[in-house]
């Protein structure tokens, strides 16, 4: 069974790894032409709020309650009640968020004031950063259309998942990164305000990812006429799993939306120093902690209907297992090459010296919690399979009053870092509890094997981390080097770390036989 998870796992962090080289080009692009400045941070603003709802309708809370529940109606009913489920979630779903969509795109301006109240202030007095506010109601206009393609996608995502087909679903945002780019390059040039091009970027993009998911379902039997469901009973059950998802599952997202806000009341710049250093975070958090969340929650789900406890709680733990063999020394090597890091990849044209030490503040602040956020993922699919959205949500709620506390308490004092690290902060807290209410229900308790492994990763990575931070020059040095000169450093830093790395762990005892046991006796190790 782990070896059929560590497969897929793989194939889903390998596509996964695809689409983020792909969506760190898009954003050196993106750096490269609008820098960290005011057109940035009206972009990134406009981006992130459709971003947010697509969490709670696609990737985030719509996923999280329809996977159950179609793993369950598959098992026990076959592929007709599947198809059946199918068209009736497609069509409700359809209708839902076009409601959401077309509010969206008419109260534009009232969304813009709602989340960039510091820009609608600047607005009504006539500041100098009034036009954000105007130009943040007109892109949202053109980005909010991309809820309803994705929600879509991930519809059909969930589905080919279901039926162990992650390959496609991991690549298909791939075409996202794909669309910002070209029009980067080859639209913004022709408008009069380049960076709205951008915008339509992610419009088109949403687009072409469901164009390509389409003929896959079709392939596989699964493209029906969609048919309205409301009160069919499965429907039901998935609505009613979702209503208290929509806050639950993403309360990360919630957090960087609330931190939107509370930036736009700060200096210029702050609004997309966070979109950096979290872009980067995202990159090992999906390549890893979502990948590993997307394969198990299926497995998790299937072991759940057939009552198998043992391999549930098995697959919880070599989940966490492997994340944590990655998340940490991620989490070390963040911080330590937070600068040179960003430097190779965004400093550039618009993008100045001072915005990478200014990014690399909060990319340490966020890379804090980086073990925390993959082990969210990780642990929350435990509730979800069991179809418990309530013990999540209680404390989705903890953690986000936690974290606006934290940005009360911080950023008066640290500015955005105060934000991100009151991020870090409240993932932390959500992740502890989430392993204390598995614990307390006798779903799932860490063997003593993987805390074992736990110990040795982090000394692991401790040392490779001394190891990078004596050989890596101080970022005066750094900026002093020729790109090519910078790249091949950092080539030569990364490569160096990962190799010493899982040397460390092949002395510490570690073997990759560790991650495919196969027998109860190992299971229980």
């Amino acid at each position: 069974m782990s070896g059929k998870l560590l497969k897929s796992g793989l194939i889903v962090s390998f596509m996964t790894l695809i689409s983020r080289v792909l969506g760190l080009v898009r954003d050196v692009v993106v750096a490269n032409f609008v820098g960290a400045g005011a057109a940035a941070d009206v972009f990134f603003f406009a981006n992130r709020i459709p971003n947010f709802l697509r969490r709670l309708f696609a990737e985030g809370a719509f996923s999280q309650a329809f996977v159950p529940v179609l793993s369950e109606v598959k098992a026990k009913h076959g592929d007709d009640a599947v198809r059946e489920l199918v068209a009736k979630v497609a069509g409700t779903l359809g209708v839902i968020v076009t409601l959401v969509t077309l509010f969206g795109v008419i109260a534009s301006p009232l969304l813009a004031l709602l989340f960039g109240m510091g820009w609608f202030i600047e607005w009504l007095n006539n500041g100098p950063d009034a036009h954000k506010f105007e130009m943040a109601s007109l892109m949202l206009k053109i980005t909010f259309p991309y809820l309803w393609f994705i929600s879509l996608v991930a519809l059909s995502g969930a589905i080919l998942n279901t039926y162990n087909k992650f390959a496609v679903a991991a690549f298909t945002p791939v075409f996202l990164n794909i669309a910002i780019i070209g029009c980067a390059l080859y639209l913004a040039p022709t408008l009069t305000e380049p960076s709205l091009a951008l915008a339509w970027g992610v419009f088109i993009g949403g687009a072409v990812q469901l164009l390509f998911q389409l003929p896959f379902l079709a392939k596989a039997g699964l493209l029906v006429l969609p048919r309205w469901g409301w009160r069919d009973e499965n429907v039901t059950k998935i609505r009613t799993l979702m209503l208290p998802a929509l806050f639950g599952v993403s309360v990360s997202q919630i957090n960087l939306l609330l931190d939107t806000v509370i930036a736009s009341f700060l200096l210029t710049g702050a609004v997309s120093w966070l979109y950096y250093s979290d872009r980067l975070i995202e990159f090992p958090l999906g390549l890893f902690g979502i990948a590993i969340a997307t394969v198990i929650l299926p497995n998790l789900s299937r072991h759940h209907a057939g009552a198998d406890a043992s391999k549930f709680a098995y697959t919880l733990d070599w989940a966490l297992r492997f994340v944590a063999m990655f998340g940490l020394p991620a989490m070390f090597a963040l911080m330590v090459l937070a600068q040179p890091i960003i430097a190779v990849l965004f400093m550039r044209g618009e993008f100045t010296e001072n915005d990478v030490l200014m990014v690399s503040y909060s990319l340490v602040a966020y890379a804090c919690g980086l073990l925390s956020y993959m082990l969210i993922k990780v642990l929350a699919p435990g509730f979800y399979a069991r179809q418990d959205i309530k013990t999540p949500v209680r404390i989705g709620i903890i953690a986000m009053v936690a974290n606006m506390g934290l940005n009360l308490m911080l950023a008066p004092f640290m500015s955005y870092v105060g934000l991100a690290l009151a991020t870090a902060l409240s993932a932390s807290l959500n992740a502890y509890l989430l392993y204390r209410g598995l614990k307390h229900r006798g779903v799932y308790q860490l063997s003593r094997r993987t805390m074992v492994f736990l110990a040795k990763f982090a000394l692991a990575s401790i040392l490779m981390s001394v190891a990078l931070y004596y050989f890596s020059p101080a970022l005066s040095v750094w900026t002093g080097f020729t790109l090519s000169r910078q790249i091949l450093q950092l080539a030569m830093l990364c490569v160096g770390a990962v190799v010493g790395y899982f040397v460390l762990l092949l002395l510490l005892g570690i073997r990759p036989a560790d991650f495919k046991a196969k027998t109860v006796a190992e299971r229980q190790g």
